[in-house]
């Protein structure tokens, strides 16, 4: 098992006002069940306030990461060798490319609290992928991980 020469690792966690937006649902929850008792209002606001959480924690457990020659994005797996040069987008560039220049054949990782992201071509001819667009924090980084996991396939 060869690991890639730049191993990254990001997980695209929420931001931490959504937090107090999970307690937020767990007091609307809880003033909801009021006219039915202390006891009922206090399990709205715990079950409310966790039920909030585990949605927002479910949303931000996705992860990108370059490992042994491949990128792992969500649910997608492809191989540092099927990619091709990835193009760092400043917030500007990236909501266009999530808007009017997406294209909807495009493998989207989409975070909207995140500002940066990496467009990467997909080089592959039997894919018909033309590109794939992540959110991350670290656009920079992550773009070198993957040159030089594409570097490392290459040369093998």
């Amino acid at each position: 098992m060869q690991l890639s020469a730049a191993p990254y690792d990001e997980r695209l966690t929420a931001p931490r006002s959504w937090w107090f937006l999970c307690f937020l649902a767990g007091a609307s929850l809880a003033l909801i069940m009021v006219p039915f008792g202390t006891l009922p209002m206090l399990a709205g606001l715990a079950g409310g306030t966790a039920a909030a959480a585990v949605v927002v924690s479910a949303y931000g457990s996705v992860r990108i990461r370059v490992v042994n020659g491949h990128l792992i994005a969500g649910e997608a797996k492809i191989p540092a060798s099927a990619l091709g040069d990835a193009e760092v987008l400043d917030a500007e560039e990236a909501r266009a490319w999530r808007g009017p220049k997406a294209d909807p054949r495009a493998f989207m990782l989409l975070r909207a609290y995140i500002p940066g992201a990496l467009r990467v071509a997909v080089t592959d001819p039997e894919d018909p992928t033309p590109y794939v667009f992540l959110s991350t924090r670290e656009p920079e980084r992550l773009a070198q991980a993957l040159r030089a996991a594409r570097d490392a396939a290459d040369a093998s």
